[in-house]
């Protein structure tokens, strides 16, 4: 394959995948606060160079052994992290799912790793990070400190930070009801990175 015939999206963020996570947690500290709930978006670039959802991605994790659980994390969320009905796997087999996808992504678009998008994005990736490390996955596709924020890029787009004003700035619907839900995060996240990403586009700040 030459380089004329690369998908769009393996130049635009220099060699790098946009994949959009979000995580729930037991707490704020990634090396001891369980890990309870993961999603991803992996993001695609049709050939007029817009950005969309191409699939979603989600587990509930079962905590890790030792694992710290604050209440307030789980009044925050909503989580019953032992409630059968989650038909939450344990964290190596969640983390190996979601990362396959993703390995998948960056391979079939001709990029060299994937960049985490995230709300608060540090929050995201150091979990992530962690997970990778207790489950000693050797592959992990993300680079391993830099990511794209949608607080400060809806901050700048819009004027608004939090995730709620942001969606309603960019006139994507937002359920406060669904809020805190970990797909459901992901999935209005990436549907905001997307729009910000196209806006940029349609002013002439990305040529054709």
């Amino acid at each position: 394959m030459s380089d004329e015939t690369y998908p769009l999206i393996a130049s635009r963020f220099r060699g790098f995948l946009p994949v959009v996570i979000d995580v729930e947690t037991g707490g704020f500290n990634a090396n001891t606060d369980a890990l309870l709930e993961v999603a991803a978006v992996c993001l695609t670039m049709n050939d007029a160079g817009i950005m969309e959802i191409e699939s979603e991605h989600f587990y509930n994790v079962q905590p890790f052994i030792g694992a710290n659980i604050e209440e307030a994390a789980l009044k925050f969320t909503g989580i019953d992290p032992h409630n059968p009905l989650r038909s939450a796997v344990n964290e190596h087999k969640a983390m190996t799912n979601i990362l396959g996808p993703i390995r998948a992504a960056v391979k079939r678009n001709h990029c060299t790793r994937a960049i985490l998008v995230g709300h608060n994005a540090t929050f995201d990736l150091s979990f992530i990070n962690a997970a990778v490390e207790r489950c000693k996955i050797k592959r992990n596709p993300f680079h391993p400190f830099s990511a794209f924020d949608t607080a400060s890029l809806a901050g700048l787009a819009y004027g608004q930070t939090v995730l709620a004003k942001a969606c309603e700035a960019a006139e994507i619907p937002f359920e406060p009801a669904h809020a805190h839900s970990a797909i459901y995060d992901c999935r209005v996240t990436a549907e905001l990175f997307c729009k910000i990403v196209n806006r940029w586009k349609d002013l002439g700040g990305w040529p054709d």
